[in-house]
């Protein structure tokens, strides 16, 4: 994948084809600013490419989560204070949250929904328009479901955006992306 990097590697990764990688998660991995805890990290995995202006970055996922707050998704960031990430986050045998965080200067925020625990395969639409982000899921790839629409405060023209996968509790939470796509 030409002209992807990466921000914290993963334990392991392969690339798959053009456009497709497999993530395999370190112990502790995350992205989270201050809020519910004061607590502060900024080492999950992002792949990421940097972006200049506006664009629609999609990609189709498939994990296999058990433990608690293991999740994995679509992330647009400026830097640790500034960014946002959408996915669904681990919660029970019965219970997901499908969501996205939010954080400028420092906070982070956190809007989701329940969904059964039994969804390991989904597809995931983060646009930007200027500074203002629409996040989407869809689970059969055709209808998505406008989920939240968020408003990054610090404004820089390029910023990064890519997949990523975080695994607070635990090493070896495993996350297939494939057909990655941003379009401008």
């Amino acid at each position: 994948m030409e002209g992807w990097q990466w921000l914290y590697p993963p334990e392991s990764f392969e690339f798959i084809g053009n456009n497709g990688v497999k993530i395999v998660t370190k112990d502790h991995s995350d992205f989270w600013q201050r809020t519910d805890g004061d607590f502060r990290h900024d080492n999950g995995h992002l792949l990421y490419k940097k972006i200049n202006g506006n664009f629609v970055l999609t990609a189709e996922i498939n994990f296999t989560h058990t433990t608690l707050y293991d999740h994995c998704g679509l992330c647009a960031r400026i830097d640790e204070d500034n960014w946002i990430k959408m996915g669904l986050e681990y919660h029970s045998s019965d219970i997901s949250d499908l969501g996205a965080v939010v954080t400028n200067f420092g906070y982070s925020d956190w809007s989701k929904e329940e969904v059964p625990a039994s969804i390991n395969h989904a597809y995931y639409k983060l646009e930007r328009r200027g500074n203002d982000f629409f996040v989407s899921v869809s689970f059969d790839g055709k209808i998505y479901k406008e989920i939240r629409v968020a408003h990054l405060h610090k404004a820089l023209p390029e910023i990064m955006a890519g997949v990523f996968a975080c695994s607070p509790k635990r090493a070896g939470l495993t996350c297939q992306f494939s057909n990655i796509s941003i379009e401008q």
